[in-house]
Formats: structure tokens, C-alpha cells, sequence
């Protein structure tokens, strides 16, 4: 029978405890140690940092993705001076993302190429990285999937989903028309958020 030695012992552990960043850095971590005459507790608690640092991490990756952004724009790609006047006064209030914490919606209206897409996308892209969960989708795929949704009979459970987001953007709000039906399903799904959650719009 073969001995696994200490090194394989941590590697396997740290693999089947899930711990990623202790399997990558315990040993550069643990000759620190030595070189800096740390504790044996400060040595522990180093490593817990970086394990929980590399979480919230990916944690906040898995948020931008299952967002669902068609494009990542971020802030300090947003062109400032070439924001309408209205727009650029007002987004350093908006990019504090107060707005979310109290459950307000924004509606971006513009001509298009004037940044509304880009400036919500971007907002969504913060509010992912400060730990809120977003979700980004256009008005004619969302009534798509409410339909689709409600032809199949789990309607309600899309709404519980859509209920929770921190923040929905809807894109190219009136780019395409729909039908009186349309506009009703529209208008029920999103008066699920109303006064709760926040809701960004844009629409030309």
C-alpha cells in the first residue's frame, strides 16, 4: 500500500473540500509564513482569505454571466462628454447604484447611438460586481419567453425568478410593436417589480 505523502494528502483534501486557492497557494503561503515568524493562526487565517477572496470572486464572474449581457461595457468605457446633457448630469447619482437599494427604476430614452444600451449594460455590470443579481434581456425576448412561458404553464415560476433579480434591464423597449395582448403580458411582468425591485428601461 503507497503512502501518500503530506504534500499529495493536502492536494487531495484541498481538492475534495473544494478549496482552490489553498491547493494553489498554501505552499508559497506556508514559506512566507517561515520567512515573516507568523502563528501558526495567522498563517491559517491568511490562507481563509484568499480561499474566501477567489469565491466572492467567481461568485461575482457566475453573476455577469448568468446576467445574460448581450455585450460588457463598463463605465470607464462610457464616453462622457458625448452623453446627452440629461445623461451625463445625472450619472453620478445613478452610479452610486442607490437607486437599487431602493427599489427605484430608471427609463433611459434617447435616439439610437446616444449610449442607452451601453449606459445600462455598464450600470448592470457594477451592480454584478457589488453583489447584486441582475438580469439583462430585450422587451421582445422577454415577451417571447412570457408567452412561451405561459403556452407551457410555468408562467408563475418565471415570474417568481423575475421577482428577485436586484435589478432587470429591459432593452429596445418599443423598437419592436406588439399587439394588445402584447402590451397586457408586458405590463403584468413587469408591475411584479413595481415599488420592490429596480427596473431599467430603454427605449428610442
Amino acid at each position: 500500500m503507497t503512502t501518500l505523502s503530506i504534500k499529495q494528502q493536502i492536494d487531495e483534501l484541498s481538492r475534495t473540500l473544494h478549496l482552490p486557492a489553498f491547493r494553489r497557494e498554501y505552499e508559497q503561503q506556508s514559506s512566507q509564513a517561515v520567512q515573516e515568524s507568523l502563528s501558526y493562526e495567522a498563517f491559517l487565517l491568511r490562507l481563509m482569505e484568499l480561499e474566501s477572496q477567489t469565491r466572492e470572486e467567481n461568485r461575482r464572474k457566475a453573476q455577469v454571466r448568468q446576467a445574460g449581457f448581450m455585450q460588457y461595457k463598463y463605465l470607464h468605457d462610457l464616453s462622457r462628454e458625448d452623453l446627452p446633457q440629461d445623461a451625463a448630469t445625472k450619472l453620478p447619482q445613478i452610479e452610486t447604484l442607490d437607486f437599487i437599494k431602493m427599489g427605484q427604476n430608471l427609463i433611459l430614452s434617447g435616439n439610437p447611438g446616444t449610449g442607452k444600451t451601453h449606459l445600462a449594460t455598464a450600470i448592470g455590470l457594477k451592480a454584478c460586481q457589488e453583489g447584486y443579481k441582475v438580469f439583462y434581456t430585450t422587451i421582445s425576448r422577454l415577451l417571447t419567453q412570457i408567452r412561451e412561458s405561459r403556452s407551457q404553464k410555468i408562467l408563475r415560476t418565471l415570474e417568481n425568478r423575475f421577482e428577485k433579480f436586484d435589478l432587470v434591464i429591459c432593452d429596445e423597449f418599443g423598437y419592436v410593436s406588439f399587439d394588445k395582448e402584447g402590451s397586457e403580458l408586458l405590463f403584468n411582468h413587469l408591475s411584479l417589480r413595481c415599488g420592490r425591485k429596480s427596473t431599467i428601461i430603454t427605449t428610442n
